[in-house]
């Protein structure tokens, strides 16, 4: 992923206001592995509720803020699969999060929700650079190449999905 400045950032976000994006805490960027990534994903220290991912595509870069919705109760002993870089994770390692879908639909509040890596590091455990807790790990038989291709159409997925009828 090329990196992105502040403002290319804050601009990106589709399913928030223009207010909502400047308020938003965003990670410090010099210290993004930019080369690592497929998309910067991060959790707000000051709200444990809130993520926010911003990615590229073929629309342009596209921001989306997250929610872990309220009421989700998840046993801590089961293992669970990341949705978009197909991650297991043992207990809270992986988190159902929700989108505002973008547009009038998101004004009228419907949310597209997909389990998500907690620390949203998807790209990093495609490659290698993190690992999961999880004992014993599965071994891909699938190419790094084809591990990223994967992570892509999967996010995609999930962003087509949010901007759907905005």
């Amino acid at each position: 992923m090329e990196p992105l400045a502040e403002a290319a950032i804050r601009a990106a976000f589709v399913n928030c206001s223009k207010g909502e994006a400047r308020r938003i805490n965003l990670p410090t960027l010099p210290d993004v592995p930019w080369a690592d990534l497929d998309f910067l994903g991060w959790r707000d220290p000051g709200a444990p509720d809130r993520s926010y991912l911003v990615a590229p595509t073929s629309e342009g870069v596209i921001g989306v803020t997250l929610r872990v919705p309220q009421g989700v109760r998840r046993r801590f002993t089961q293992t669970t699969v990341c949705s978009v870089c197909v991650t297991g994770h043992p207990g809270s390692g992986v988190s159902l999060l929700a989108a505002r879908r973008a547009g009038k639909a998101g004004r009228e509040g419907n949310t597209v929700g997909t389990y998500l890596c907690a620390d949203l590091a998807c790209s990093l455990y495609v490659r290698g650079k993190k690992r999961s807790d999880l004992a014993p790990r599965y071994e891909e038989t699938l190419t790094l190449e084809e591990r990223v291709l994967r992570l892509r159409l999967n996010l995609d997925t999930f962003l087509d999905k949010v901007l759907a009828g905005a």
